[in-house]
């Protein structure tokens, strides 16, 4: 296993890199796609690359992620909701293989499942549900559950409930405007707040992420940001990214004073209207069985979670983190056992 940063990337290992895409139909996830870790190495964090060779010198696979003390990430951590090494569909892969160069541990929440060489690192499994949108709405009425088609209806029902009291519904589907994407991102974070989730925006660099995303317009590659308004009011956005035909649903906030609209059902409507235009045939609406999501998909994969390490002990305290945290979600003791449990995450670096 040789490693190198990012920008290290000669022509030989980045054309091995589109080409394991092109022939992996489990890699089209845009989290896999280079254009992606270019942007995370840009935005301030190194993305290191774990370049897999035969013995004849030829690339067998990559790995891009982050080292945090002798811990490895997957590119993106915590924000990458798909993860797994670049190689050829069907070849093998040794996770073992990472260990290396003072890497004692590579951590994973969103591996692609199907990845047998890392079964027995996993530790546990998620659905991660998605839209089929060919053929736009029509067509996926054709595929969605009665619950699905539903909110469809009432969406288009509360569209024109939304133009009566609060003004013309506009619909952006990819606007290029920064400050639409802060007023996003400030929504977000009140979210954050307001359920006492994680604030992934705390961190620069990930402001930043978004930001240089959000210019990326490569043919195959970018960010998009899409907006409904009221009136002038902004009621609904969402900042994804896309490879070629596929969408990731990242990062989709309302406006909670007109919550009572569903406006993310709206702008999701809008927006399955569209993507024939945009050339988008699925949207991933990332790891979680949230209500919205059970609705709306038209079907689901599944994405593993656990860590390889040769070490007992970080196995164990894997296990106790695991154990403390589902604790801590139904404890009143939770905050302290927070602590804890960072604490515990910090050891095992």
């Amino acid at each position: 296993m040789r490693w190198l940063t990012f920008d290290a990337l000669g022509q030989r290992e980045l054309e091995a890199w589109h080409r394991f895409r092109a022939g992996n139909p489990a890699l089209d996830s845009p989290y896999f796609h280079p254009g992606f870790a270019a942007a995370v190495h840009a935005s301030g964090r190194t993305v290191h690359v774990a370049v897999d060779e035969d013995k004849a010198g030829e690339i067998r696979a990559l790995l891009p992620g982050h080292l945090e003390g002798s811990t490895l990430r997957p590119v993106g951590w915590p924000g990458a909701d798909f993860q797994g090494p670049i190689g050829p569909a069907g070849e093998s892969f040794s996770p073992l293989g990472l260990l290396s160069g003072g890497v004692k541990a590579f951590e994973f929440d969103h591996l692609v499942d199907g990845l047998g060489e890392f079964e027995p690192w996993i530790r546990s499994r998620r659905v991660s549900p998605y839209v089929d949108v060919s053929g736009g709405l029509d067509g996926y009425l054709g595929r969605a559950t009665k619950s699905g088609r539903d909110n469809m209806s009432q969406a288009r029902r509360r569209t024109s409930k939304a133009e009566r009291e609060l003004g013309p519904v506009k619909f952006q589907v990819d606007v290029v405007d920064e400050n639409l994407l802060g007023q996003l991102v400030e929504l977000k974070r009140d979210q954050y707040r307001a359920t006492g989730a994680r604030d992934f925006f705390a961190e620069p660099d990930r402001l930043d992420l978004v930001r240089r995303l959000l210019h990326t317009r490569e043919r195959s590659f970018g960010g998009i940001l899409s907006t409904l308004h009221a009136g002038d009011q902004l009621i609904a956005a969402h900042f994804g990214i896309r490879a070629d035909s596929v969408l990731h649903w990242w990062f989709p906030v309302y406006a909670p004073e007109h919550g009572k609209l569903a406006p993310g059902w709206m702008l999701l409507r809008e927006l399955i209207i569209a993507a024939p235009a945009l050339g988008i045939e699925r949207i991933d609406l990332g790891r979680g069985d949230d209500e919205y999501k059970r609705r709306a998909k038209t079907g689901e994969s599944t994405v593993c979670q656990g860590i390889v390490t040769r070490s007992s002990s970080r196995l164990a305290l894997r296990k106790l983190g695991e154990h403390m945290v589902a604790t801590a979600k139904n404890s009143a003791l939770a905050p302290g056992l927070r602590r804890v449990v960072r604490g515990l995450r910090k050891l095992n670096r």
